[in-house]
């Protein structure tokens, strides 16, 4: 067994695998936190994101950073020295956390660090759809110059905001909502009526209530077992003919397929997404449609959350390599009772 001197004089690997921007961010606080000494982080860029290349590149690291690739319990097997995983996302759909609390590893996240950059997306986005202004964008570029071309745009004063869970993003939104006169609700099963209240919405019981009543449906889940295809096409259904879907959240809580046929039938009237089902396809039907707005899954990115998200993702790392303690942003909270019994 390693001796305290030992284990303070060993150096603690990290790979970030994957991850844009460089590494000299990091190297500079560690330099402040007077860790260059104690950690060795190291860069990991691949062509393709496959489970050897992740293999690969990790092998023989006690931490990984990564944002979207997904870690199953066999990739785990494959790095038994791994302690940590560090997720620069608030979601952490892809990683298989019973599976590494089975392995011994934390996994954790950096949450709320894009919460203002998502939620002044997902108001841009409603305002985009009410007075089309990326539909006219793309009109004047081809050569037009008629406003009254395409549908007519909507005041937003009056119309209604369905807001889907009501976490951090969705309260920010709140506010800005109500102060351009619009009506806000929200599907928040586990929100009282109080606190929507104490931030001017009403709640609602029922997803369907929302989507009848909504003439914008902002989504804000995270993409579990139980929201995966939340929106289908009898949930389509229930839209208002009118209406449009934001979905700044996961591209799986919204059935694709679904919402390109409602689309292109016209039974809602457009939607504007940051994210789709399967992003390292190029063959999204969403893409093609007029009556869509779309982004790269860029909702969450800022100056300010780039780096406040690898901070964070750093500390916790920081945290269980070098201090030895729980590390700050824990998703798999599984893995500190396992961890604690083992020290004990």
């Amino acid at each position: 067994m390693a001796t305290v001197a030992e284990e303070e004089t060993r150096q603690s690997v990290i790979t970030y695998f994957n991850i844009s921007g460089g590494l000299e961010y990091e190297n500079n606080l560690l330099k402040q936190w007077g860790l260059s000494q104690r950690i060795v982080i190291r860069e990991a860029t691949t062509a393709t994101q496959h489970d050897d290349d992740f293999i690969d590149a990790v092998r023989g690291s006690d931490g990984v950073v990564t944002e979207y690739f997904t870690i199953t319990d066999n990739v785990m097997d494959h790095l038994p020295t791994l302690k940590v995983i560090g997720l620069q996302s608030i979601g952490t759909d892809m990683v298989d956390k019973p599976a590494a609390t089975r392995h011994g590893i934390a996994v954790t996240n950096s949450p709320g660090f894009c919460q203002e950059e998502v939620a002044t997306t997902a108001v841009g986005m409603i305002i985009d759809l009410a007075r089309n202004i990326t539909f006219y964008d793309r009109d004047v570029r081809a050569g037009a110059w008629e406003p009254l071309d395409g549908p007519m745009p909507h005041r937003l004063r009056g119309r209604t905001v369905g807001l889907v869970f009501f976490g951090g993003i969705p309260r920010l939104m709140a506010p800005v909502l109500k102060s351009l006169g619009m009506n806000v609700i929200a599907f928040a099963p586990t929100k009282t009526a109080e606190i929507l209240a104490a931030a001017g919405v009403d709640k609602v019981d029922t997803l369907d209530e929302l989507l009848e009543q909504s003439d914008f449906v902002s989504l804000h889940t995270p993409l579990i077992k139980e929201t995966h295809h939340l929106i289908s096409e009898r949930e389509l259904s229930l839209m208002r003919p009118g209406a449009f879907l934001i979905n700044t959240a996961r591209g799986g809580v919204v059935d694709e397929q679904a919402l390109v046929a409602a689309l292109k039938e016209g039974r809602i009237a457009g939607a504007a997404v940051d994210v789709i089902e399967d992003e390292d396809s190029e063959q999204s039907e969403l893409k093609g449609l007029s009556n869509v707005v779309i982004n790269p899954h860029a909702a969450f990115l800022s100056q300010e959350s780039f780096y406040q998200a690898r901070e964070m993702t750093l500390r916790g790392m920081v945290d269980l390599l070098i201090e030895d303690k729980p590390p700050r942003y824990l998703v798999n909270h599984d893995w500190l009772d396992a961890h604690t019994k083992k020290q004990s």
